[in-house]
């Protein structure tokens, strides 16, 4: 059962900066459950393409079906989006998206690990096909790997006590379950400090999920790689969901302007309206940037 069909964020505002008409092609290199795509296809009618890449296999499931009617003007691919240069070789597009947002797929399935809000087994892969889950890294690394993670993933202030928390749980029974991990960093954070907006342990499952998938490391090697892969003139949204993508897109974008090789659109990021945000509660914490090459 996939649960509540995801919505995509600030879709208006990608249309727009992607300049959607017909007979572009388009990259939506995070297709999730194709909602993004599907707006693309609908505004490029009758001939505009989308080459759409995704490496959940659920979310995969949920993009073929709701692409299905689009036919030949889809071509999807199961792979993490760093090996577009690869898959598109010497081809060139007029648009690359990138909504490097959680979906609901994965959000909701408690078997994957990325939700305390149920129980389940601490995985936290996109891609099923990969080896190592959140379990091996709480149950495996050091001390000062725990709190490298911690720290610099998830931001995390109380890294160092819940890092030494971690190990001394382990050291009874291994780390096997969200809320197990959820608990500890309840039990390890003071209760004064905890927050009533979102969960205690909410940078914690962030650190362990960034590291599980390597998502800075790919996030960087798309924006070095992405702008060959662009028209003169082509563009390319990225939507991000917390500061550490966020600042890393700012900062490429702005030494990419300064080297002559694109021109930013977006001054400040673009956020939901209070209207979506209401809503959708989960685009509270979009941004999106967009920058197009010159």
């Amino acid at each position: 059962m996939m649960g509540t069909r995801h919505i995509p964020v600030l879709v208006e505002e990608v249309m727009t900066f992607l300049r959607c008409e017909p007979g572009r092609t388009y990259i939506d290199a995070t297709l999730g459950g194709g909602g993004h795509a599907s707006e693309i296809l609908k505004r490029t009618a009758p001939d505009g393409v989308v080459i759409g890449m995704e490496w959940d296999e659920d979310a995969l499931t949920e993009a073929r079906n709701t692409l299905m009617p689009f036919g030949e003007r889809v071509k999807i691919f199961r792979e993490n989006f760093i090996h577009l240069p690869d898959l598109m070789k010497a081809e060139s597009v007029d648009g690359i998206l990138l909504d490097l947002g959680l979906s609901s797929f994965q959000v909701e399935k408690e078997g994957r690990g990325f939700s305390f809000k149920g129980d389940g087994p601490l995985d936290m892969r996109m891609d099923q096909r990969m080896d190592q889950t959140a379990a091996d890294l709480v149950n495996h690394l050091s001390l000062e790997e725990l709190e490298y993670i911690l720290f610099h993933y998830g931001e995390e202030s109380w890294a160092k006590r819940i890092a030494k928390a971690i190990v001394q749980e382990r050291e009874q029974e291994p780390i096997e379950t969200t809320q197990t991990l959820r608990k500890i960093v309840h039990r390890t954070i003071p209760r004064r400090f905890h927050s009533w907006r979102i969960d205690t342990a909410t940078k914690t499952f962030q650190a362990f999920r960034i590291r599980v998938n390597d998502e800075l490391e790919n996030l960087r090697k798309i924006l070095e790689g992405g702008w060959t892969l662009l028209k003169k003139g082509g563009r390319m949204c990225i939507i991000s969901f917390h500061s550490l993508e966020d600042r890393m897109v700012k900062e490429t974008f702005r030494r990419l302007e300064k080297e002559g090789e694109v021109c930013i659109l977006t001054k400040k990021p673009v956020t939901p309206s209070e209207e979506e945000r209401r809503r959708n509660p989960r685009s509270r914490s979009a941004k999106l940037r967009c920058a197009e090459r010159i």
